[in-house]
């Protein structure tokens, strides 16, 4: 019998481990997505962490209980710049660890997080809306612009954000993803 999978638990319970240690972090992926636009099924977490060599003992010991953690592959992560992932025991839920400075964009983000309560005791740090939309452009681009499921995401954001999003700042951190067309294409067709 498998436990069912609630993303938003499993991400509240890495962001306190996150917390308790100090790292600084938020969340992007389709869930930040669904925050800002419409919201989808997951299935995996994204989370960009200020990740340093000497925070992974502490995060593989307080993680290590429920997840199954790679000491060896959050380590390369660190050096290089890149990801590793922790799986969820109970659910085998993946978490996306992405170490800040792998992209242009990451420490803005982490500067720009926005703090969401989903209730006592529960909450996350997001990405804004501009900059999961970003994000999902830049994915979109990666993945050769095929993939429906991010488009909608993109679109979706769009739509949901309206004339509240920050078209200064998508304007010019676009160019620093290289998706300054991309948006143009999701501001006209949304």
């Amino acid at each position: 019998m498998t436990t069912p999978v609630d993303p938003i638990a499993i991400a509240v319970s890495v962001s306190r481990v996150l917390e308790a240690l100090g790292i600084v972090h938020t969340i992007g992926g389709s869930i930040a997505s669904s925050f800002a636009g419409e919201p989808r099924s997951t299935a995996g977490i994204d989370f960009v962490v200020a990740l340093e060599e000497s925070d992974v003992a502490s995060l593989v010991s307080r993680l290590s209980t429920e997840f199954y953690v790679d000491d060896l592959a959050l380590r390369r992560a660190v050096r290089e710049r890149s990801t590793a992932n922790v799986i969820h025991h109970a659910t085998q839920l993946k978490v996306d660890l992405f170490v800040a400075g792998g992209t242009p964009l990451d420490w803005q983000q982490l500067q720009r997080r926005q703090k969401i309560t989903l209730g006592p005791g529960q909450t996350l740090h997001v990405h804004p809306p501009e900059d999961i939309l970003l994000q999902k452009l830049r994915w979109y681009r990666e993945g050769g612009g095929v993939s429906d499921r991010q488009w909608r995401d993109i679109i979706g954001i769009v739509r949901v954000q309206g004339p509240r999003l920050d078209r200064d700042y998508l304007t010019l951190n676009a160019p620093v993803l290289r998706v300054g067309d991309l948006l143009a294409r999701a501001l006209s067709e949304a």
